[in-house]
């Protein structure tokens, strides 16, 4: 009787273990956006929203990431995870409320939306400068994509 309360605690330990809700790294050349469904290809650009029930939807560039979060398909307050890649390192996923954004015709996204994510402002103004862009912030680069 005891092994076999044992082991029913086991597998509830390990069912509340598989339930977490993360993030999934982008695979690159596999991967395919939700949004357009192209092949994940540039590692500067990507990005992920993950539901609060495990869902996880990726996207090739921002313009997709953003066009899928404001279509209404999942309320906004649905995700836990809001994450776009950061630019300067390749295949990272960063907050996305957390980023700092640059726009520039010289920026070359997959689906054209001229703007790269950075996690650190001090490289995000290094690269603003060498490409003439200007900063957004995350509320500029919503209101870009509505």
């Amino acid at each position: 009787m005891k092994s076999t309360f044992f082991y029913f605690g086991i597998a509830v330990i390990f069912s509340l273990a598989s339930c977490s809700v993360q993030p999934e790294p982008l695979h690159y050349g596999t991967d395919v956006c939700h949004f357009c469904k192209m092949t994940l290809m540039d590692k500067k650009f990507g990005g992920e929203l993950v539901t609060r029930k495990g869902k996880v939807y990726k996207f090739d560039d921002l313009r997709c990431l953003l066009s899928y979060y404001h279509s209404g398909y999942e309320p906004i307050d649905n995700y836990q995870y809001k994450l776009v890649i950061d630019y300067h390192s390749e295949g990272k996923l960063i907050d996305l409320g957390n980023a700092f954004y640059v726009s520039s015709e010289e920026i070359r996204s997959p689906m054209d939306g001229k703007v790269a994510a950075f996690e650190s402002k001090e490289i995000m103004d290094r690269f603003k400068k060498q490409c003439k862009g200007i900063y957004l912030t995350w509320g500029e680069v919503t209101a870009q994509y509505k």
